[in-house]
């Protein structure tokens, strides 16, 4: 069996696990972490103004297997980047990984998405069963698949939404990645993830898994 050490990093807040024998971008191979089990905490490459060290011990439960054991990669975020739907997708064109969609509102609410695959412009809904959407409040609640349609993500020039189905979207955020809504939405069966069905952005990340 390989040898692992796991260490935390002062300098940049993110854990690392390290297989001393194995792919050193990847810290370990295997299923994804059982929910109630011990969980592997990521290396985050790059500094997050939206999550803190639980709330990315919390969400490395619930990933992909395939997500499982890769540093978290800071693609886009608002603070680095401006606000900008276009600069986002422009970022995120050379990926192939899911993102993790992560928001903080003005009212200082955590939530977001994992994505299947980058975020881009399309003509039709595209992605995987893979998809969630997630919110603290303050424990983390993940909303995944229901089978109900296949409506996972949806992006276009002028907004992006994950999860619809009777006209309303789990997520969506214009142009601006500023003004966004939650609504209840079939894909996932969520409840709205922010405090109130519109909402503020003041912070918007989109982390990679590489």
């Amino acid at each position: 069996m390989d040898m692992i050490e796991d260490y935390y990093s002062k300098e940049d807040g993110g854990w690392q696990v390290v297989n001393v024998k194995s792919n050193p971008n990847r810290q370990s191979h295997g299923a994804a972490p059982d929910p109630e089990g011990e969980v592997l905490r990521p290396l985050l490459i790059g500094q997050s103004n939206v999550l803190q060290q639980f709330h990315v011990e919390q969400l490395s439960r619930h990933l992909p297997p395939r997500t499982v054991g890769y540093p978290w990669q800071l693609k886009y975020g608002t603070a680095t980047h401006g606000t900008s739907l276009r600069t986002l997708y422009r970022a995120l064109a050379p990926l192939s990984s899911p993102v993790l969609l992560t928001v903080q509102d003005t009212h200082k609410q955590v939530f977001g998405a994992l994505a299947s695959e980058p975020f881009k412009v399309s003509e039709h809904f595209y992605g995987t069963g893979e998809c969630f959407l997630f919110t603290f409040n303050p424990d983390l609640k993940v909303y995944r698949w229901t089978g109900d349609n296949t409506f996972f993500i949806k992006g276009d020039l002028d907004s992006l939404g994950m999860g619809s189905g009777r006209g309303a979207f789990g997520l969506w955020l214009d142009s601006d990645l500023y003004h966004g809504r939650s609504h209840h939405c079939d894909t996932f069966g969520n409840a709205p993830l922010s405090t109130q069905e519109d909402f503020s952005v003041n912070q918007l990340e989109v982390w990679a898994f590489l």
